[in-house]
């Protein structure tokens, strides 16, 4: 049986197997902004709706297609290295500024 990253998100966070998640709780949950978080989700949009015959024909709409997206790039999957490794880089570095930020804080 074939696991989906959707179905490994949830088992990472402790929620049912098949529990949708908003990008707002992904957003709490994994550290990554919301709007990175939505130029992967706009992103797949468009990939879906440009490149159709990239789409597996078990897809039936875009935004089923953007989340899994989403779960990909969170979860560590291709899309985090390939199409959308622009935008994990800027995540990690966002990570590395706050980190930055709040050791001059506690040094002070």
């Amino acid at each position: 049986m074939v696991v989906t990253n959707k179905q490994k998100y949830n088992l990472k966070y402790n929620k049912g197997k098949d529990v949708s998640n908003s990008k707002q709780k992904i957003t709490r949950q994994t550290g990554v902004s919301k709007r990175i978080l939505d130029q992967v989700f706009d992103r797949g949009i468009g990939a879906f709706k440009n490149n159709r015959s990239a789409v597996r024909p078990n897809v039936k709409s875009a935004e089923q297609w953007s989340f899994g997206r989403l779960y990909s790039f969170v979860m560590g999957g291709r899309t985090q290295k390939t199409a959308d490794a622009d935008l994990w880089k800027q995540h990690l570095e966002n990570v590395k500024r706050k980190a930055d930020k709040k050791k001059l804080k506690n040094s002070s």
